[in-house]
């Protein structure tokens, strides 16, 4: 799907086996270092409305909304999923961004990921694992919105410069929504300060 001016996304259903996510949902929920990070918000500190673990290679971290993380090492499984994305996309990734949204009262605001670290064009390919949620996008300048609903195993990969000229979100929902947990591999290419 072409984004304006030149992003595109690409949206795989069942990139992930069904059978196979339900397994590595549990497992991961169990087996990774999950934190309720404080985040910066209009001028004021509040904890993230979900929970979040980051991976990646040695010396790899990454800076958003006030807080640097670095990279715990890879696990098996982070690491088997990584090397098949890479072998279908053609890309390297060195890291991953964890979120688990427990219900439906979890979400991610309005943003786009334009940290400097992560180069002129990120490829920011995210893997879903669990309850669907809805995934809105809107234009910076205009009224140009897409929604997607992106369900277990569905790989969306966001590229170009849409990261650039749009912004995402995850919105909370009041219907009874079960755990989703969400894989964002990217690639950065320098330390944060």
């Amino acid at each position: 799907m072409p984004l304006a001016p030149g992003g595109h996304l690409v949206l795989l259903e069942n990139f992930l086996d069904v059978d196979r996510t339900d397994v590595l949902r549990e497992k991961m929920l169990g087996s990774l270092d999950w934190d309720q990070r404080p985040i910066f918000m209009f001028g004021r500190k509040v904890l993230q409305p979900r929970l979040t673990a980051f991976h990646g290679d040695d010396h790899v971290a990454y800076r958003y909304s006030g807080q640097t993380l670095h990279a715990r090492p890879w696990t098996g499984d982070l690491s088997e999923i990584r090397e098949r994305l890479e072998a279908v996309l053609g890309i390297r990734f060195n890291s991953v961004l964890c979120n688990l949204y427990r219900d439906g009262r979890d979400s991610m605001g309005w943003h786009a990921d334009d940290e400097v670290e992560l180069g002129q064009n990120p490829v920011i390919a995210s893997i879903s694992l669990g309850a669907a949620r809805r995934f809105l996008l809107r234009a910076r300048q205009g009224d140009d919105r897409l929604e997607l609903v992106l369900r277990n195993g569905s790989l969306l990969v966001m590229a170009g410069d849409c990261q650039h000229f749009w912004q995402h979100q995850v919105p909370r929902t009041a219907r009874p929504v079960g755990a989703r947990l969400n894989l964002t591999f990217r690639t950065v290419f320098r330390r944060p300060l």
